[in-house]
This record gives C-alpha cells, structure tokens and sequence, in this order.
C-alpha cells in the first residue's frame, strides 16, 4: 500500500532575470515523516520552500498540498492552508517582545474595545515555550536576546501554527548540541501526531539522525530521493557536490612556532573570570563550550569590543592595552563575527565596499583620493583566491550565496593583513563544499604563519581543525587538551560541567 504524500511538488521551475534558479525540481514529502532537503548553497533549496510558501511564483510546475493543487498567493494563503516555516533568515522584529513575535496578528485581544490582553499572551507564550523546554522569558525583547535564542523562539513561532508541514530551514544553525537534542524530541513528538517535517541542513549527522527520506538537489537541478537508510554521508555528498569530497576537514601540518598572544586572567562582569591561554603562531585554537560559556564574550573582549574589567593582554611579549577594534587592527588582530549579516557585512552594499571597508585607508592617493585600478585589482586577487562566485564587483553581497558571504567577509579581514584570526563560528550555515574551501583556508593560513583561534559549536569541526582545544563552562576554562588527547566525549564531559562532580 503507497504511503499517503502531503505534499507534491511536480516540475517546478523558476528563471530569475533570465538566469534559471530551478529547473524542472519535484519535491514528495510523506505524511508523519522528516524530508531532509539537502543541497550546496545556491543549489535551489530556499528558492523551492519560497516558491511552496507563496513568496515566489514558479514558471511551471504543479504543488500539490494534501492531494489538492495548490496555487499559493502569498504567505498567510500557506500559512491558512498549514504550512509554517523556520526561515534561515530570522525573521524576528527586534524592538517587540518574544511573545509579541510568536503571536504577531494572532494575539487575544478583549472582545469591548480590541485591546491585546498582555497577561494572557505572555501566559500562551510561557505554556508555548514550556512545553518545548525552551528557557527564555515571554516578556524580553528579542534585540536582548541572543543569535541562538533568537533562532528557539523562530522554532516556537513556526510550531504555535499547528502546522500540519512545518518547513526547518537550518533550524540549528546557531544552537548548541543540548538544544539540537531537544528540537530533535520535539520534531519526533510531532511526526508522531501525523505532522510532517522538510529539513534543510548541511549538517549531514543531524540529516543521519533525525530524517526518514532525503532529496538532493544540485545546481537547481532535482538529483534523487531515497531513504536515508539507502545512504552513506559520502554518497550524499557526492551528489551534493557533483564529485567526491575526500577531507571535510583538510588539515594541514604547519610549523607551530613562538607565542604571539597571551591573555592572563581576563574578567568581564557576569561573562567570564579568569581567562589565561597562549597562542602561537602557526596554531589553530579550538574554543570549545556550550551557548553561554562566555566564548565570544572573550574573543569580543580582546577585540576591544567590550571592556575588561581586570586582565592583560599581550602581544609579541609586550603589553597591549585595546579599547576599542581600531586599536586591535593596528596590533594586526582581525575578527570575523559569528553573525555575517547583523555584525559582518552590509548586505545592501558591493562585494567590493564590503571586502575594502576595513582597509580602504591602504589603498589610497595622497592621502584622500581612492586608488581605485589598485582596488579593483586586490579585490580580484582576492575573489579568485577564495574561490568567491560572484558576477562582478559591484554585485550586491545579499544576492550572493551564505558560504560566497562568509568568503567576503573573509577577505574583508585578510585585506588588514592580519596576525591574530579570530574565527567565530566560520563555517556556519554554509554547504559543505564552501565548509571544506574555508578549512583548507585556514590550513594554507597558519601554513603561513599566521595564528588562528576558532570559536566553534559543532565538535567535528573543533576535532578536525584544532592543533589545541580550549573548553569554556560557565565563563571559565573547564580544560586544555591537545589534538591527540581529544575527543567528543571529553570536550562535552567539560563543556557540560560533568568533570566538576567527578
């Protein structure tokens, strides 16, 4: 007997001034299971899910939603029709609270004069997030809240439709493995009530753990559909990519030679204490450590982004003193941020002002007039260098793919010509082709000489990348181990404060 199919995308093409996004893609989602939709960045996946939810039209093709066909006109047209979605792109309004945004449109108001009952939408929204275990305060306004509380309250939005298709685009992208673990106890509480789950991630463990079915598409082209017991991860990646990827992880030796950086007993407020480690050059430095462990606080502190309260910092044996990161540029320290688009780029703006903002003073005439052939020939060097797609140099950076992104955001830092890297989350939200350019980056980088320091939550790649690992819990270092002695246990043993009772 064939399984009933919720959803039906047949056919499905989509040209954007005159450049095919999608071509001839179907989609077939059974009911009560979880669709993995898997592909490169640019491969179609989000182009697809916008033209099921109404925000695109396609140029051709069928949708059919619980046997009926469809023809969606916009996002509440979907949204009526239940299906719900977790954007990769948070969708959030900043100055409203977390229960404002759950419920923006559908809040209870008193039936007399339409006012929204305040008490009763933050009780919905306790209820809500309590029974998904998610801990964040209903009456917090979402700027105050962190990229991956922003990222649970997306997931509580999405579910508080009753849906009957929910679609999770990235929906891990920034928590931590303890919240993965809890979203995966969610979906699988929902598939059981009949409710169907597409799940797009590049990160083929969770792909492995939580899917049914998978399909992969490449180049807006429709590649296969199985089930993932059918796979392997290198097959999947295969035909991801087109060609077979042997190291995920490439890491290479580099020659680790003297101290370039020491911090000693760094504190700031509630963040962290008493942080002290070195780094070399030709090291990469794992930092390790669950959301809140105070992991960016610190790399943000060096960077003369917050202010320490007690501490040293010191640089090639002398002390520094950065107060702000224009002091931390002129001590040769770049920062790449874990949020490419609230905090790294200006997405509205060129490939070419964003890889230049950092260093445009270098590349100037007399002092005041922009050396504009030298310009262009850098950025060129640069493009061909990380490998960015890109059409020119003028193209603006929010048309661009997540991992073409984090390569500009990349060569923004390298333009500094940098010492000191410190890497937050560099490989996130992006496909794994783009994931393994960027680690061989960073291998030919410290290969050079230059030292690096990785933030990172997803453990096979603090594993795959790191000469040293650094864990942090609750604002401390909880150990140091070498590349030889670790391993996933160990580092979650101390990242979750388990060697504490032992």
């Amino acid at each position: 007997m064939q399984q009933d199919y919720i959803l039906e995308m047949e056919n499905i093409t989509k040209t954007f001034s005159g450049v095919r996004a999608l071509n001839n893609v179907k989609l077939k989602v059974k009911k009560g299971t979880v669709h993995a939709l898997v592909g490169e960045n640019g491969a179609g996946k989000s182009t697809l899910m916008k033209i099921l939810i109404g925000i695109y039209k396609c140029d051709s093709g069928t949708i059919k939603f619980k046997g009926k066909t469809v023809h969606f006109q916009n996002t509440r047209d979907s949204l009526d029709a239940g299906i719900s979605m977790i954007h990769q792109e948070l969708c959030l309004i900043p100055h409203m609270t977390v229960a404002e945004n759950i419920f923006l449109g559908r809040e209870p108001v008193s039936s007399i004069i339409g006012w929204v009952k305040e008490q009763q939408l933050i009780q919905y929204t306790k209820n809500l997030l309590d029974s998904l275990k998610i801990d964040i305060d209903p009456a917090v306004k979402i700027n105050e809240l962190s990229i991956a509380n922003r990222q649970l309250v997306e997931i509580a939005k999405a579910i508080s439709y009753n849906a009957e298709l929910i679609i999770m685009d990235e929906p891990t992208s920034a928590i931590t493995e303890r919240e993965v673990s809890n979203l995966f106890k969610i979906i699988r509480s929902l598939t059981e009530k009949g409710i169907s789950i597409i799940y797009i991630s590049h990160k083929l463990n969770e792909i492995f753990e939580i899917a049914d079915e998978i399909t992969v598409v490449r180049d807006g082209e429709y590649v296969d559909t199985d089930a993932i017991i059918n796979l392997t991860k290198e097959k999947i990646i295969e035909m991801m990519v087109g060609r077979e990827l042997k190291q995920l992880f490439p890491k290479k030796e580099s020659q680790i030679k003297d101290t370039i950086l020491e911090v000693k007993n760094l504190s700031h407020k509630n963040k962290f204490r008493n942080i002290s480690f070195s780094l070399r050059k030709g090291e990469i430095l794992g930092i390790a450590g669950l959301m809140g462990a105070g992991r960016t606080e610190v790399m943000e502190s060096i960077f003369g982004l917050r202010k320490l309260d007690e501490g040293e910092i010191i640089i090639k044996g002398k002390k520094v003193r950065i107060k702000s990161p224009e002091d931390a540029i002129k001590n040769k320290i770049a920062f790449l941020t874990e949020d490419r688009k609230r905090t790294g780029l200006f997405l509205k703006h060129s490939v070419k002002d964003n890889m230049l903002i950092t260093s445009i003073k270098n590349y100037l005439k007399g002092g005041m007039i922009v050396d504009h052939k030298k310009t262009k020939s850098i950025c060129k060097k640069y493009i061909e260098m990380l490998k960015i797609k890109t059409p020119n140099l003028e193209q603006v950076v929010e048309k661009l793919s997540g991992g073409n992104q984090q390569k500009i955001l990349i060569a923004k830092w390298l333009l500094t010509e940098p010492e000191i890297l410190i890497l937050d989350e560099p490989t996130r939200g992006i496909d794994v082709g783009a994931k393994a350019e960027i680690h061989s980056l960073m291998s030919s980088l410290a290969q050079e000489g230059r030292a690096i320091i990785m933030i990172s939550s997803e453990l096979p790649e603090i594993l795959g990348m790191s000469d040293r690992i650094i864990v942090m819990h609750e604002g401390k270092i909880a150990a140091e181990l070498s590349r030889q002695e670790a391993n996933q246990d160990l580092i979650m043993k101390y990242a979750t404060g388990m060697h504490i009772n032992n």
